[in-house]
């Protein structure tokens, strides 16, 4: 499991984060404001592990905990810590504090790879393509500063001005992800820049996966795609997500194939094709391993649960 921070966090600033986020998201769910980069997040009950693909983005607690679980890896998030997603990342995650009292607040703000790149021009780091070192794991917890917490405020705060929420959102999230490339895990996000040498290699790579998650992964190509040998790929890739281009294709057809059977009228095996399988039986064995019931059987459950508890959200 990852090592908390225990620094103590200004309590007035998360306080007036929390009770913004309960203004707008008064029931349970994933409140999409009218910047588009921003969400809040609200759930007054704990919840099962949910499967989803995180996108880039910084995700700050202001009440409330959660569990995050990537490969082997545990991460353990509450108020006033944030949870940074520098690639798209198939993740297991839970509410694990949460009461109708105190529900678990957060708020999502989505990033992208070119808005690392220019604030990089600016803080006169351009990444270069030979840049070398240690690579980052593609998501981390760290503590906000005081700094990045009212610049939250501020932000929320712009929800009701909507004659100032297009001109001054967008400055105050670059100032948020500022504070986040200074702070003392930001180099996760900087290598994730255009340019920035292996591990935007990595990010090119999951992109394509993403996008052409059905049909056969060829990891020669990949390789070739990005100047890698099929050796060096392999191993970075794991460094940064903690699965193998495969494992991930995996996750990323299984979760796509969850979604379309819990939103369309269509069967199991019709969708193992839909999203690259050759065999239905195989399918149910490797859906039943990651969501732990047969396709069917996972669906029916999921339908009898509330809304509530299938909130698919970081």
């Amino acid at each position: 499991m990852n090592s908390r921070n225990v620094t103590p966090y200004p309590a007035s600033a998360l306080h007036k984060i929390g009770s913004l986020i309960e203004t707008y998201c008064t029931n349970d769910g994933v409140y999409q404001t009218d910047f588009s980069a921003l969400s809040l997040i609200r759930n007054a009950h704990e919840t099962a592990p949910l499967h989803s693909v995180y996108e880039p983005s910084i995700c700050l607690v202001a009440q409330g905990e959660k569990l995050v679980l990537l490969g082997e890896e545990q991460y353990h998030y509450g108020p006033s810590e944030y949870f940074a997603v520098s690639v798209d990342l198939p993740i297991s995650g839970q509410v694990i504090k949460a009461s109708p009292d105190e529900p678990y607040l957060a708020v999502r703000l989505q990033i992208d790879s070119q808005q690392i790149l220019e604030l990089m021009r600016v803080m006169d780091t351009v990444p270069t393509a030979q840049a070398q070192g240690e690579l980052e794991r593609g998501l981390f917890v760290s503590q906000a500063n005081t700094e990045m917490l009212d610049a939250f405020v501020r932000l929320l705060k712009l929800m009701d001005k909507p004659e100032e929420l297009p001109i001054l959102a967008p400055m105050i999230a670059r100032e948020i992800l500022y504070r986040a490339l200074q702070g003392d895990q930001g180099n996760a996000l900087r290598q994730m820049a255009p340019g920035a040498g292996r591990a935007a290699y990595i990010a090119e790579v999951i992109q394509h996966i993403r996008e052409t998650y059905s049909e056969p992964l060829r990891i020669d190509d990949l390789a070739s795609k990005v100047s890698l040998s099929p050796s060096s790929l392999y191993r970075h890739f794991r460094h940064v997500t903690m699965m193998s281009p495969v494992q991930f294709q995996k996750q990323i057809r299984l979760q796509e194939a969850r979604r379309i059977l819990l939103n369309d009228a269509v069967q199991a095996a019709e969708v193992a094709f839909q999203v690259g399988y050759e065999s239905p039986s195989q399918f149910n064995r490797e859906y039943a391993r990651l969501f732990g019931l047969p396709p069917i059987s996972d669906i029916r459950r999921l339908q009898a649960m509330s809304p509530d508890s299938v909130i698919r959200e970081v």
